[in-house]
């Protein structure tokens, strides 16, 4: 392990993140006069100076990253970067929050996980809330694919931390020969698709402020809102409709964004089975809940019950977690196949969270070719996507994240329930964290500011895993990872 290489690069990533992350709220805090400017500003010389004194010593280490030093890295970043995150929180007056409601808040927004334990958005200052909006946009792609784009003119390689960033199980597939050019490739196309979601929600009512703010946290699958009711405070069809396009853009796979702007059509769309599944999944779900909310009369009218049932089958499937009603309180069995549905989640290679529907495709059609050998013993029976034939590599890692995954879910389940929750909160709190979604049921269906210490911290570690895909973290916890 490069000791003095990994310092220089994290302090260099935390220097980054302080100028592109907590300077712009000084300025919103600055225009609005509302009070925070001085917390900003301490956070900002804080975040900025750690980053130096990491740096400044370790300088002149431009070793070249071996893959085991990427994997230390990202952790370190995401661990150091929850908690700069959470200095605003703590300085500013509003909300002033305690240590673990800020670690709580930071990781919620940079983890893309929506969830919060503020109560009282409409009365915050606007650059807090300018700031978890910016949060979970600069959390979407992953800071680290910015500063990969970046790293290389500073003599860094960046395959590594790409590799271990990136979510999907499919990543070494880059878009371009160098992984500079593929990190910005990627965010010219999150820059261009959050720029026309704030123009089509400025378009369709919203205020430029929250224009801007919504369109952050829309296209990076994040769900926090600059008010407590979320997108149902609007109370616009219009609006609500933006959001559905533009979180169904953003739980695609960017790929496959990439490829279609590069040959001008829209045939890679058609020809990708992954995104056929996820179109095809979310219009099920929609359909399945928009049928039962009329059947029920939850809505007074046809249309309110085909706008909620759509928009919230569009939100909780790709793990957004913005909502317009109090969907944990529909009727029947409705509540539960939204927080199954974000089980699924977004495609590799996309914003959302969840087991991918790469995975969950592969994962059916694994299952249905051991049904199919139990028949033909001796046939070979491969396992496509399109027309590429997949190594078993690729199957078997599928299932390891799979086991992994849900050996993880029941650990964290158990933990929550010895703290006191109710198995529907405990379960539900879980799942959101680990898929990235947010919003759960039970207690935590409003908001996650009532529950105990412990299992704040204990969901803290969820949104980590979920956001670094569980392998990236867990890796660190083998003792062969660190054998010479």
């Amino acid at each position: 392990m490069q000791t003095a290489a990994i310092l220089r690069i994290l302090g260099l990533l935390l220097m980054v993140f302080s100028c592109t992350t907590l300077l712009p709220p000084v300025a919103v805090a600055w225009w609005y006069d509302d009070g925070a400017l001085e917390a900003f500003l301490i956070a900002f010389g804080l975040t900025l100076g750690t980053g130096l004194l990491l740096w400044l010593p370790n300088r002149g280490q431009r070793h070249e990253m071996r893959l085991r030093d990427g994997f230390i890295i990202v952790a370190l970043f995401w661990g150091s970067l929850g908690l700069s995150g959470t200095l605003p929180f703590l300085l500013a007056e509003h909300p002033g929050l305690g240590f673990i409601d800020a670690l709580f808040e930071s990781l919620s927004g940079l983890t893309t996980t929506g969830a919060t334990v503020i109560v009282g958005l409409d009365e915050l200052p606007r650059s807090i809330l300018f700031y978890r909006q910016e949060l979970q946009w600069l959390g979407g792609m992953g800071i680290i694919v910015l500063a990969v784009a970046i790293l290389p003119m500073l003599g860094i390689g960046g395959m590594q931390l790409y590799r271990a960033e990136t979510p999907g199980p499919m990543k070494d597939n880059k878009l371009t020969p160098r992984i500079a050019e593929t990190a910005k490739a990627l965010w010219y196309i999150y820059l261009g698709l959050t720029i026309a979601c704030a123009l089509a929600y400025w378009a369709a009512g919203m205020s430029p402020f929250d224009a801007v703010a919504h369109s952050f946290s829309t296209v990076a699958i994040g769900g926090f809102s600059t008010y407590d009711a979320s997108m149902g405070h609007f109370q616009s069809a219009a609006i609500e409709m933006v959001a559905v396009i533009f979180m169904l853009l953003a739980g695609a796979n960017f790929a496959l964004h990439f490829i279609a702007w590069r040959s001008m059509s829209l045939r890679p769309y058609r020809e990708d089975s992954e995104f056929r599944f996820y179109l095809g999944w979310l219009g099920l779900v929609a359909l399945i809940t928009t049928g039962y909310l009329l059947l029920t009369g939850t809505f007074d009218d046809p249309g309110s019950a085909l706008h909620h049932g759509i928009f919230q089958a569009v939100s909780i499937g790709t793990t957004t977690g913005f909502t317009t009603a109090q969907y944990q309180d529909w009727p029947g069995f409705l509540p539960l196949l939204l927080l199954f549905a974000s089980f699924v989640g977004g495609c590799a290679g996309s914003t959302g969270g969840g087991l991918k529907v790469i995975r969950v495709m592969l994962l059916f059609r694994q299952g249905y070719r051991e049904i199919l050998r139990l028949i033909h013993p001796s046939a070979q029976l491969p396992i496509k996507v399109g027309k590429t034939t997949l190594n078993e590599r690729v199957v078997e890692a599928v299932w390891g994240f799979f086991s992994l995954y849900v050996a993880v879910f029941s650990i964290m389940l158990l933990i929550l329930s010895a703290t006191g929750l109710d198995l529907v909160t405990a379960f539900s709190a879980v799942a959101a964290c680990l898929n990235n979604l947010g919003p759960g049921l039970g207690e935590v269906g409003p908001h996650y500011a009532d529950i105990s210490p412990v299992a704040k911290l204990v969901l803290c570690v969820a949104m980590l895993l979920g956001r670094l895909e569980i392998f990236t973290v867990l890796v660190l916890l083998t003792p062969a990872f660190w054998r010479r």
